[in-house]
């Protein structure tokens, strides 16, 4: 949601995800009798799920209400943690439980990952709006921000705007996190022919982009904005995501092609320089088939996306993303556990926001109670910022400001809590 849009009537509004309300009060639930969070095979014998499964483990093989899960064999140990199922395989290599019962190769997600200290409050904004940087910069500075995401594509115009941003930050110790905003449609709205058609446009987006700002210490970059939430991407807008079926398989390989040159685009300039892709609601089914070079219909051996940072955008309507439901209104699992062990890179929550209905008083609770979630994730998660939605919207509904004055009580809340919660 990186344009400014009128949000309402729009199931696109924010990338064809945050209209599903019904779906995402109902997600997230426990069921009652599930196993301790933390429980293992052994010392216990049987690991109940918050479905009411049972899992149980025999001559090394894992088994789900008497039936075998997957392939598995030599298993030493089964864990139930943050509404996954995982396993040591042999040599000591972890695998949780994913779409279809087939076990993925990731890290131990019980150990702690602490995301560095001083980029932790970020806010969005846009490259269009008439504050000078100066006033940028001492907005953030009041706010204590240090992260400042915004949008550009190789509009020289917006490059010019952005690269002014740019240079006033590099000299006030404040991190921008750009968001090359090109993606799997032409300037005429249509959608690419293939994959190496979207490759080559977002390869040489991503080379302008990063060529005007490199000189300005900029090293973060998000290659695309919610392009899975894309009519031509996501078969229905209310799934959840969790399963790569969820996903047009035609125009996959197109998604693909245009991430993978957007990201192959800024190494070219800048080898060190910080890659995120950026997913909605629980899409880890998208993440997972993407990582792995495997498309919707399961098929494999396709080029792989590889990231640096994983970004999610997440909205109350999509749930909490600590207990963020599947498919349906099932239960709820712990998203960043998931990323921080699979992908094994940071975590970034790069839009947040409750819905532009809700009051300013409810907007300001939301976003106490929301940091303190957040805040609490930073030190074993990994989660090494959470920008929210947004500095200015131009009316009353997201921002906390409103043509350089504060919009009360969200400003406050924002700026109280930041304050009060020092990222160290």
């Amino acid at each position: 949601m990186i344009k400014r849009r009128q949000f309402l009537g729009s199931l696109t509004a924010l990338g064809g995800g945050y209209l599903m309300s019904a779906y995402g009060q109902a997600f997230g639930a426990v069921t009652s009798g599930a196993s301790p969070d933390g429980t293992t095979i052994p010392s216990a014998s049987v690991i109940i799920d918050k479905m009411g499964s049972q899992w149980t483990v025999k001559n090394g093989v894992i088994y789900r209400n008497g039936l075998k899960v997957g392939n598995t064999y030599n298993v030493s140990l089964l864990l139930w943690y943050g509404g996954k199922i995982w396993h040591i395989g042999t040599g000591g290599q972890f695998y949780v439980c994913a779409d279809l019962d087939v076990w993925l190769p990731c890290s131990d997600p019980r150990v702690p990952v602490a995301a560095p200290a001083g980029m932790f409050y970020g806010i969005n904004g846009h490259y269009d709006y008439t504050y000078k940087p100066a006033q940028l910069v001492s907005i953030l500075k009041g706010i204590g921000c240090t992260t400042y995401r915004v949008g550009c594509t190789d509009d020289p115009a917006q490059i010019s705007a952005v690269s002014k941003l740019a240079q006033a930050f590099q000299s006030n110790g404040i991190s921008l996190l750009v968001l090359i905003n090109m993606g799997i449609y032409d300037s005429n709205g249509n959608l690419f022919p293939s994959e190496s058609a979207a490759y080559n446009r977002g390869l040489q987006a991503a080379m302008s982009v990063a060529n005007a700002l490199k000189q300005y210490g900029v090293t973060m970059y998000e290659c695309g904005n919610e392009l899975t939430r894309q009519n031509a991407t996501i078969l229905d807008f209310t799934n959840a995501g969790t399963k790569a079926i969820d996903f047009n398989n035609l125009n996959w390989p197109v998604m693909r092609g245009a991430m993978r040159g957007m990201i192959d685009g800024v190494k070219a300039v800048q080898s060190s320089a910080k890659c995120g892709i950026n997913f909605c609601v629980a899409d880890i089914g998208a993440a997972d088939a993407l990582w792995d070079g495997m498309q919707p219909d399961g098929t494999g051996g396709h080029p792989k996306v590889r990231w640096d940072i994983t970004t999610w955008h997440n909205y109350e309507v999509y749930g909490d993303i600590f207990n963020i439901g599947i498919d349906g209104s099932g239960p709820g699992f712990d998203l960043p556990t998931y990323c921080k062990a699979r992908y094994g890179v940071p975590f970034m929550i790069t839009e947040w926001n409750t819905g532009p209905e809700k009051t300013q008083d409810y907007r300001a609770s939301y976003i106490t109670k929301t940091l303190g979630n957040f805040y609490q994730g930073r030190k074993t998660r990994n989660v090494q910022s959470v920008m929210y939605y947004i500095l200015d919207s131009g009316d009353n509904t997201f921002g906390i400001m409103k043509d350089g004055v504060a919009l009360n009580p969200p400003y406050s809340a924002f700026a109280s809590f930041v304050s009060g919660n020092p990222d160290n």
